[in-house]
C-alpha cells in the first residue's frame, strides 16, 4: 500500500468529518476506497414505497409532490410537510423548527418535479409511513455549477452501505475527496500487467473511479468486476503459493503392502461385513496412490451425509499403519472425537487390540486424547502414541499440545475442517519427522466456486453415494402453532420408541434463561461455534419473536407429556462434563433413554443406526447445511428416518424458505448452493472473527464461478513462473496485507 493510500482520514478530511466514519471501522484513505457503493441510483427510477418497513433506516429515491410550511397551533413553531412519491405510492417528511423562517431554505429546494435521495427511520403518523427530520440530496441541485448539475442528473447514483449519522451522500462526498488528486503512482495493482493485458482489465484506479463516480451502469460494472478479479486474483495467488510450498516438501512414502503379504488393511478388508460403493473404492485408489509418494498428500473428502467418508479414511489410515507410521484424526468436539474412537474400535474390532489378549497378533490401538481426560487415562494415551503402540491417536484440541508426541506421524486426519483453522491444522502437521500427509474431511457438501476458494490449496475427492442398506429420509415442516400438529409429533415419536428404535429433539439453546445474539437467548457453546449459525432475529423486531427452545425445558415438558408417559428422557449438552455426555450417548444407543434432548453437539459424527427420529425445534433459526448434518443423524441403519422440522416462521420469510428447502430435498449439494445463495458472502468466506474485515468485499462465490476459474488459472501461471512471488512485490504484499495467517485461518471456517 502506498502511503497515499495509508494515509489517516484526519488528515485527509479533517477531525470532524473523519469521526463519524471512523466508526464506521473507515481509517484510512485506503478503508474509505474500499467501502464500495451496495447498489446505485437511477435518477428516473424511484424506490417502490410499499415495501418500506417500519422502523426501518432507509435511503429512497423519490420525487417531490409538494412541501408546504405551516405554524402549528398547539404548541407553537412551524411545520414543514413535504409528500414524495414513486409515482404510485407517497411517503411523508417532517420537518420541525422553532420559527417559519428555519423552514424556507427547505421549502425552496423541496420543489414538486425535483427528484433527490431521502434518508432517515421509517415510522407512522395517523395511518402514514413518514420520515421525520430526513436527510437529503436532490438530483442535480446540490453541485457548485450548472454544468456540473447537468453531468451528475444523468449519472449512476452510488449509494453505499450508511448510518443515520453519515447518510450516503456524506461518504460519497468523502470519497471524492480523497480519489478525484489520486494517481496511478498513488495506486499500485497487485494484478500484473500482463495478466490485466491480456484480459483487457483496466487499472485498478480506474476501476476504483469507475465504482465510485460511474459515468453509465456499463461504467460501474465493468470496474466492480475488475475489483472482483482482484480479490480472487489476489486470493488464489495465496493459495497456489500454498500449494507449490506443500509440493516442494519431503514426506515418508506410505505405499500398501503387496497383494498376499497380509497386513491391517488386507485384513480390514476382508472382514468388512458390507462392499464398498463404486465412489469408496474409487476415492480409497486415489488416497493409496498419493500415500505411496514422497510429496505430502494435501486433499480434500466431502461427502453427503452417510456417505461412508469414515470408512474411506480408516483404509487410508491403516495404509500408513502398515507402512511403519502413525495416523492422527482430529475432531471439533470431545462427543465427536469419542464417537470416533469407538466407531474406529468397533470396525477393526481385534485389528484394534494390539498386544492384548484375544486381538490380532499384528493389530495396533486406537488411542483417545481429549482435554478433559483424568491423570492416568491422559499419560496412557500420550505414551502409547509416543511410542508407536497406537497407531492410530484420536482427539480434539489437546493433539495439539507440546507434549504430545508421535514414534512417526504419517498422516493427519481433520474432521469438519470448517471448525479449524490452518494454524490448528498445521500445528500437527508440525509434530511429524517430516510433513505428513493430509487428508480433510467435511460432511457439508460444498458447492465448487467453495471448494476452489476456500480450499484451494487442496485436491478434492468426492463421495456421492449412499452405501447399500440404508433407508430413505422424508422429511417435513411442522407450524409450531399447530397444537394438533405438534400432538402427533409426540405420538410419531412414542410409535418409534414402541418398535425399538429411537428419536432425537434438538434445541437451540441449553438453559431457558440463556440469551441469543441481538438480545434474545443466547445459543449454547457448541452452537456458537458454527459457521452458518445465521443472525437467529431474520429481521423480526424482537418483541414479535417468541423465545427458543431449551433443551431442559424441553426435556422437563417430554416427561410431562402423556403420550411419553413411561419413556425414559435423555439430554446431552456442550456443558455437561465429558463423563456425563458419555453416559447419555451410551443409554441412547442402548436404548435404555430412547429419546435424546440435545443441543447440536449430535451435529456431526454421530451414528446410532436404532436412531429414526429427528425431531428440529426453532428448525427456522438454523442454517440449511446445520439442518442437514442434523437430518443425516437418522436413516442410518435399515429403517426408514423421518425429520421433522418445527418451525414458527410466517410464509414468505428467509426463514420459512430455509426450512422448506430442507423439506424439498435431501440433495446435499443443491441445499449447499441454495444456502450459499441464501446468505452473505461474508458468512461463507469468513467473518471478521480477529476484528478485522475480511478482505473479500465483492466476490460472490456462487455468481462469479466463471471469474474465480479465470483468476485461479492465472495466478496459477504467475505463482509457477515466481513461486515466491519476487518479480511481483506489489501481489506479494497484497497477499500479506490481505490474508495474512490470522484471515487464512477464518477463511478456511467457510
Amino acid at each position: 500500500m502506498t502511503a497515499r493510500l495509508a494515509e489517516p482520514l484526519t488528515t485527509t478530511l479533517g477531525k470532524r468529518a473523519a469521526g463519524p466514519l471512523a466508526k464506521m471501522g473507515l481509517e484510512t484513505v485506503d478503508d474509505l476506497l474500499r467501502h464500495y457503493p451496495r447498489r446505485y441510483g437511477d435518477p428516473g427510477r424511484m424506490t417502490d414505497m410499499d415495501r418500506l418497513q417500519l422502523g426501518e433506516h432507509v435511503t429512497v429515491m423519490a420525487r417531490v409532490a409538494s412541501a408546504t410550511v405551516r405554524p402549528m397551533r398547539s404548541r407553537g413553531g412551524a411545520l414543514l410537510q413535504a409528500t414524495v412519491t414513486d409515482g404510485r405510492h407517497e411517503l411523508s417528511l417532517t420537518f420541525f423548527a422553532k420559527r417559519a423562517g428555519a423552514l424556507r431554505p427547505h421549502e425552496d429546494k423541496l420543489r414538486p418535479g425535483r427528484s433527490g435521495l431521502f434518508t432517515g427511520v421509517v415510522s407512522d403518523y395517523r395511518g402514514s409511513r413518514q420520515l421525520t427530520h430526513p436527510d437529503y440530496v436532490l438530483v442535480g441541485v446540490d453541485a457548485d455549477d450548472d454544468e456540473e448539475a447537468m453531468v451528475e442528473a444523468s449519472r449512476p447514483i452510488p449509494i453505499y452501505p450508511a448510518t443515520a449519522s453519515v447518510p450516503t451522500w456524506r461518504i460519497q462526498r468523502a470519497v471524492r475527496t480523497v480519489l478525484d488528486p489520486l494517481t496511478e503512482d498513488d495506486v499500485v495493482d497487485p494484478v500484473p500487467d500482463e495478466v490485466r493485458a491480456r484480459l483487457g482489465l483496466p487499472t485498478r484506479l480506474d476501476a476504483l473511479r469507475a465504482v465510485h463516480v460511474p459515468d453509465s451502469a456499463e461504467h460501474w460494472q465493468r470496474g466492480r468486476r475488475r475489483l472482483r478479479f482482484e480479490e480472487a486474483f489476489v486470493l488464489q495467488a495465496a493459495l497456489a503459493q500454498r500449494r507449490a510450498r506443500a509440493a516442494s516438501e519431503e514426506a515418508t512414502a506410505r505405499p500398501p503392502r503387496a497383494a498376499g503379504t497380509g497386513g491391517l488393511l488386507a485384513d480390514f478388508d476382508a472382514a468388512l461385513p458390507f462392499a464398498l460403493t463404486d465412489g469408496q473404492r474409487t476415492v480409497g485408489d486415489e488416497l493409496a496412490a498419493e500415500l505411496a509418494r514422497p510429496r505430502p498428500m494435501q486433499r480434500l473428502l466431502q461427502g453427503e451425509v452417510g456417505s461412508g467418508k469414515t470408512v474411506v479414511a480408516l483404509r487410508a489410515m491403516l495404509q500408513v499403519v502398515d507402512a511403519g507410521g502413525q495416523a492422527a484424526l482430529l475432531a471439533p468436539t470431545e462427543v465427536l472425537a469419542a464417537q470416533h474412537a469407538r466407531t474406529l474400535r468397533a470396525l477393526l474390532g481385534p485389528l484394534a487390540e494390539g498386544g492384548m489378549l484375544g486381538g490380532a497378533a499384528h493389530g495396533t490401538r486406537v488411542a483417545l486424547l481429549t482435554g478433559s481426560l483424568g491423570a492416568a487415562a491422559r499419560k496412557e494415551a500420550l505414551l502409547s502414541a509416543a511410542s508407536g503402540e497406537a497407531g492410530i491417536v484420536v482427539g480434539t484440541h489437546a493433539l495439539l499440545g507440546d507434549k504430545v508426541q508421535f514414534a512417526d506421524l504419517g498422516l493427519v486426519v481433520v474432521d469438519e475442517q470448517h471448525r479449524f483453522g490452518v494454524e490448528q491444522r498445521d500445528a500437527l502437521r508440525d509434530k511429524g519427522r517430516v510433513a505428513p500427509h493430509l487428508l480433510v474431511m467435511t460432511a457439508t457438501p460444498i458447492p465448487r466456486t467453495v471448494a476452489m476458494t476456500v480450499f484451494g490449496d487442496l485436491t478434492t475427492s468426492t463421495l456421492t453415494e449412499i452405501p447399500a442398506g440404508r433407508s430413505g429420509i422424508a422429511s417435513h415442516v411442522v407450524p409450531a402453532a399447530n397444537p394438533r400438529w405438534m400432538e402427533r409429533v409426540w405420538e410419531k415419536v412414542r410409535e418409534e420408541v414402541d418398535a425399538g428404535r429411537r428419536a432425537y429433539v434438538v434445541c437451540p439453546r441449553i438453559h431457558p434463561d440463556d440469551d441469543v445474539p441481538g438480545g434474545g437467548p443466547k445459543a449454547p457453546p457448541e452452537l456458537e461455534e458454527m459457521p452458518d449459525l445465521l443472525d437467529l432475529t431474520d429481521g423480526e423486531p424482537a418483541s414479535d419473536r417468541a423465545p427458543l427452545r431449551a433443551v431442559l425445558e424441553v426435556a422437563d415438558m417430554l416427561r410431562g407429556t402423556p403420550r411419553l408417559d413411561g419413556v425414559e428422557i435423555g439430554v446431552l449438552h456442550g456443558q455437561m462434563p465429558p463423563g456425563e455426555k458419555d453416559a447419555a450417548m451410551s443409554r441412547f444407543a442402548s436404548g435404555e433413554a430412547p429419546v435424546l434432548v440435545s443441543t447440536t453437539v449430535v451435529e456431526v459424527g454421530v451414528d446410532v443406526p436404532e436412531a429414526t427420529v429427528m425431531v428440529v425445534l426453532d428448525a427456522d433459526r438454523f442454517g440449511i447445511s446445520q439442518l442437514h448434518q442434523l437430518r443425516g443423524r437418522i436413516g442410518r441403519g435399515a429403517d426408514p428416518g423421518l425429520c421433522l422440522l418445527v418451525s414458527t416462521a410466517q410464509p414468505g420469510t428467509p426463514a420459512a424458505a430455509r426450512v422448506e428447502a430442507l423439506a424439498a430435498t435431501t440433495d446435499g449439494f443443491e441445499l449447499a448452493t441454495l444456502d450459499l445463495e441464501l446468505r452473505s458472502e461474508g458468512d461463507v468466506l469468513g467473518a471478521a472473527q480477529s476484528g478485522r474485515s475480511s478482505s473479500l468485499r465483492l466476490l460472490r462465490v456462487v455468481k462469479d464461478a466463471d471469474l474465480i476459474a479465470q483468476a485461479r488459472a492465472e495466478a496459477a501461471g504467475v505463482v509457477e513462473a515466481d513461486p515466491g512471488l519476487d518479480g511481483h512485490p506489489v501481489l506479494a504484499r497484497a497477499i500479506a496485507a490481505q490474508l495474512d495467517a490470522e484471515q487464512e485461518e477464518y477463511l478456511e471456517r467457510a
